[in-house]
């Protein structure tokens, strides 16, 4: 099973997932992170009661816009903890759950922030530090986590954004004159590091490499 949680709903593209294995069944539901703690816990239940079980939990929403300054952080960083805060009812070993995995996407402005927008390489900080400690936390809960932090990589996301206070108002395009990956390279990446499910890990993708970091 794959479940899509998003706000906007793309049968294009859940169209092809479902080609690529047609064994798999694909579902969608919509779903803001920002939303309040409650909701998600709400949308859990009714996934975990069709299902039974899930296994892998990937936080991937974001946004790059720091004239966006709650946004960001709400997106980035305060969703994903709600989201995974509301996973742990379900995986908790103490509370009788089966344990689970966490893959928190990040980004490689965790090792060398985009100085220019500042408030989102801080939220992307703040996910790592908090991967970790989940990951440090996985013999009392039975859940375990690692980050993964793709370099620049070729997606809607860096087309066009703001810096903090428009100290760079060509931030975006100062930003794609660096080297960049495709979008399939990175996922290529992305599913070796979940094969590798190693409890703790950061893992960084960039340039077509995926590499430890220790």
């Amino acid at each position: 099973n794959l479940v899509i949680l998003d706000r906007v709903e793309n049968p294009a593209a859940i169209a092809e997932l479902k080609a690529l294995n047609p064994k798999v069944t694909v579902t969608f539901h919509v779903y803001d992170v920002t939303v309040p703690l409650s909701e998600t816990s709400k949308l859990l239940r009714t996934i975990f009661d069709k299902l039974k079980t899930v296994d892998l939990l990937i936080n991937g929403a974001g946004i790059l816009d720091d004239h966006q300054i709650e946004r960001t952080i709400a997106v980035n960083f305060t969703g994903l903890v709600n989201t995974t805060t509301a996973i742990m009812e379900f995986w908790d070993k103490r509370r009788g759950g089966p344990g689970g995995v966490v893959a928190n996407i990040c980004s490689v402005t965790v090792f060398n922030a985009i100085y220019q927008v500042g408030v989102y390489s801080a939220t992307k900080a703040a996910v790592v530090n908090f991967t970790s400690s989940l990951a440090k936390l996985a013999p009392i809960t039975g859940v375990t986590a690692y980050s993964i932090n793709p370099g620049i990589t070729r997606t809607p996301l860096v087309h066009t954004f703001n810096s903090w206070l428009d100290v760079e108002p060509h931030v975006a395009k100062l930003l794609a004159e660096h080297p960049t990956q495709s979008t399939q390279v990175c996922a290529q990446n992305f599913v070796k590091a979940m094969e590798a499910n190693k409890n703790g890990a950061i893992w960084k993708l960039d340039l077509g490499r995926l590499d430890l970091v220790e």
